[in-house]
């Protein structure tokens, strides 16, 4: 549903991959959902342990997205554990916001979701020669996502359903830092149950999707290298209880199916150039506008048509986000 906004979120995960000169200066790159990579994308990265040292020093995130018209604002608290440069896992509150539509802000008036991932890398970027790309496989779950589905399933039925979803993903990813153009690109592809990271609700399927981006890093002042970036993620083409209020314009009828766009994202890192300690993302992104049509009762005595067809439009093309991560 809220493809604009994945957009936003794809684009800052090629950012932070960009950023990674260094395994120091990969470690600490937080996505929205607490993974090591950019604001939404995962790489195949993990937070960095020291040499020599099995546990990292843990790596905490905090990121923003203002998706209030509609959606509502989503705040998410996350904090994550490498090991031994191969292994990571961690935890993310995601905290939400009510949006400020009278008709469609109900579908995410609840406080938000637990998610907790992990992360292996089976291949180390550079392990087999200069052009040999990174290769992580991980996984996540969705705990308490009554977004969409959830609230949908209380209005048709009476009773609020909670549901559980997840990802199994690889990625793919190669930082090169050599002349003539510094670059970082993300490849990947997971299985998903989730639209829009959970904040869409419920897929009515499990299914395969794609997810990349490319970021150029750039030198900055005071020590920093900045990474503009731009990004993509495909989103699962409905949710679960949505093309119940869904009308077919021609028909007139219910069950009509959503239109849930490819994210797009536009976004820029800032970070250290060496020995990182913190990486700040700010950007847009592209989510979703209107994905279908409902009726709404007019309220009005006869001989008023006692509903109207309105477009269900999430006011999500141009989200803005920020993400601040830390490692100790």
């Amino acid at each position: 549903m809220n493809r604009n906004w994945l957009k936003s979120v794809a684009l800052c995960g090629l950012v932070a991959m960009t950023m990674g000169a260094a395994q120091t200066l990969r470690a600490q790159n937080l996505t929205l959902e607490g993974q090591t990579g950019g604001f939404i994308t995962p790489t195949a990265y993990v937070v960095y342990a020291d040499k020599g040292k099995f546990f990292s020093h843990p790596a905490v995130g905090y990121h923003f997205v203002d998706a209030s018209k509609v959606i509502g604002n989503i705040h998410t608290f996350s904090i994550t554990e490498g090991f031994a440069n191969r292994f990571e896992a961690g935890y993310t509150r995601s905290v939400h916001t009510e949006g400020n539509s009278a008709l469609f802000s109900s579908l995410w008036h609840y406080s938000g979701m637990n998610i907790f991932h992990g992360k292996v890398v089976a291949i180390k970027d550079g392990q087999f020669g200069p052009w040999t790309p990174g290769i992580g496989v991980g996984g996540l779950v969705r705990t308490d996502d009554r977004f969409v589905s959830g609230a949908l399933n209380q209005a048709l039925t009476g009773t609020l359903k909670s549901y559980t979803n997840g990802d199994i993903y690889i990625a793919a990813t190669k930082t090169w830092l050599h002349p003539p153009v510094p670059f970082l690109v993300n490849l990947g592809w997971k299985a998903t149950n989730a639209s829009i990271y959970g904040l869409g609700g419920q897929s009515t399927r499990f299914e395969g999707r794609l997810f990349g981006g490319l970021g150029i890093p750039l030198p900055g002042p005071f020590h920093t290298a900045i990474v503009p970036a731009a990004g993509f993620t495909q989103e699962p083409p409905n949710s679960k209880n949505l093309s119940a209020i869904l009308i077919n314009t021609s028909t007139g009828l219910p069950g009509a199916p959503a239109h849930v766009p490819t994210t797009l994202d536009y976004a820029v890192r800032i970070t250290q150039k060496e020995h990182p300690h913190f990486a700040f993302d700010a950007g847009i992104g592209q989510v979703a506008g209107t994905i279908g049509s409902t009726a709404v009762p007019t309220g009005l005595p006869s001989p008023a048509p006692p509903v109207v067809i309105v477009p269900v439009n999430l006011q999500a093309r141009h989200v803005f986000g920020m993400g601040l991560s830390l490692r100790y």
